[in-house]
């Protein structure tokens, strides 16, 4: 089968002068639009760094035929500064994946194909703003200024149908998995770090479901690799099965798009 395309934003720059307009980032939220051109399903990944969100993301996508929106974290051109001086950076790297994620939205809402998102656009508010705030790295008056951004552009955009969170409790997990993935820029990040985040995920569920209305699966993925093999299927069992739930069979996705050796 052909692996699914794959879809990443570009670092370009943004400025006041080049910044789009709303209207030009998302798409309008009307039913007409959703009858033409919305998703039949749009799916979300979340859960901490180095869960493995992009894993699973990949596999649902090449399984289900999904269109695959990867998080922007490719030729991300602050990453790098952010890890070496949080303080400095927290704000604007917090900014730069808003932006993108919203672009993300926008082509996922024009998008005919059902489409799978690495990491949810309310994680970055809910989880790495507040933690950010809360160790410093960010000042009252920033926090304030990134969620009215978030809010001006999130009651615009079409929400996730399923969202899939993914548990990792053991911190030692999260950090092989990061280090096996090598990413230059993540050398830094510290056990500690990552506990602070998943003590945020540990009421992630909760938030999405009460605040924003969302229907979300957890799976604790501690000791399980869906690479391959039995867990593969099991996992893809548990995927189908929720974003299969309460549709009529002519909504619901094929049960399998690639072959068993794939």
């Amino acid at each position: 089968m052909v692996a699914p395309r794959c879809h990443h934003i570009l670092a370009s720059p943004l400025t006041p002068a080049t910044l789009p307009p709303i209207q030009a980032m998302i798409s309008p939220v009307n039913a007409e639009l959703n009858m033409t051109t919305a998703p039949r399903h749009f799916i979300a990944l979340a859960g901490n760094i180095g869960a493995g969100k992009s894993t699973a993301a990949k596999i649902i996508a090449r399984h289900f035929g999904c269109e695959l929106f990867h998080e922007p974290v490719v030729d991300n051109r602050f990453l790098r500064n952010y890890y070496g001086d949080m303080t400095r950076w927290s704000f604007t790297l917090q900014m730069e994946f808003l932006l993108r994620r919203v672009e993300h939205h926008g082509q996922i809402d024009r998008m005919r194909a059902s489409c799978v998102q690495d990491r949810t656009l309310i994680e970055d508010p809910e989880i790495f703003a507040k933690y950010l705030h809360g160790l410093g790295h960010m000042t009252d008056n920033e926090l304030d200024l990134y969620f009215d951004f978030f809010k001006r552009f999130n009651h615009s955009i079409r929400q996730p149908n399923k969202v899939i969170l993914l548990h990792t409790p053991d911190t030692r997990v999260l950090l092989k998995r990061i280090a096996e993935r090598g990413r230059e820029e993540e050398r830094g990040i510290t056990s500690d770090f990552l506990r602070g985040l998943n003590g945020y995920y540990e009421t992630f569920a909760q938030v999405a479901r009460r605040k924003y209305g969302l229907d979300v699966l957890e799976i604790d993925v501690t000791s399980r690799d869906f690479r391959s093999g039995q867990e593969r299927k099991r996992f893809l069992g548990e995927v189908a099965e929720f974003i299969n739930r309460d549709l009529a069979p002519n909504e619901e996705l094929p049960l399998s798009m690639e072959s068993e050796t794939d």
